[in-house]
């Protein structure tokens, strides 16, 4: 996997939030057991679950894969795939060109509350965050971590200014503070003041707090798409 370049020529926009990004040692290493043990007992008590949406998935169209393996920039500007139950239809990417003029979000990020490119059992595992369940695995080896700032596409970090590409300063999150705070609802600048406003405060207790709250979202979700 290849890095993107993190820092531009503003690298002084830099200095106010790398001043403040927890790097602590105690904090890291507890943060890493928490995500192995968090991902670990995820995958026993969502098996059932993990178990069940396959076989729809599958059902639903039988000659299509059961994940979707996607390109992700990750802490540093470094790439690796993350994982997802696949939830739209096989050629997605291949119909994005035609739908970005549908995009219901200022920024890099491409959101659309409608998108026919969702399936079925797409539509309902994605408001759950269910299809995001095979993270777990991501996080296991290392390239996430169950709380951080969500990892973007290659093609949003090219858009990103100095001060946006701070979100890969850190481990990316299967959940982070704005997943928390309004989901979907917020347009790409809150989600990356939230983000680094994470970065600058996150503690155990911070990310134990976004992973209870998470969980909540799951069983109540609201209008997140």
């Amino acid at each position: 996997m290849e890095s993107v370049r993190l820092l531009g020529g503003e690298d002084k926009d830099l200095h106010p939030i790398l001043e403040q990004v927890n790097e602590n040692k105690v904090y890291l290493n507890v943060k890493r057991f928490i995500d192995v043990f968090g991902a670990l007992v995820g995958m026993i008590i969502f098996l059932p679950i993990i178990i069940l949406v396959v076989l729809l998935v599958k059902l639903e169209n039988p000659k299509g894969s059961i994940f979707f393996k996607q390109v992700r920039i990750g802490k540093d500007g470094k790439e690796f795939n993350m994982y997802k139950f696949r939830s739209m239809v096989v050629d997605a990417e291949k119909r994005l060109p035609d739908l970005v003029r549908h995009n219901e979000i200022a920024g890099p990020m491409f959101k659309m509350k409608d998108d026919p490119r969702i399936t079925r059992i797409g539509k309902f595992i994605r408001k759950t965050s269910i299809d995001e369940l095979p993270q777990f695995w991501n996080v296991l080896v290392g390239e996430m971590s169950l709380v951080g700032p969500r990892p973007p596409l290659l093609r949003e970090v090219k858009e990103y200014s100095a001060y946006d590409k701070q979100r890969l300063l850190v481990t990316p999150g299967c959940t982070g503070l704005w997943q928390v705070s309004g989901r979907n609802a917020l347009s790409f600048q809150e989600m990356v003041e939230l983000d680094l406003q994470y970065i600058k405060q996150r503690t155990i207790i911070t990310d134990i707090t976004i992973i209870l709250r998470t969980v909540k979202v799951m069983i109540l979700p609201n209008d997140s798409h």
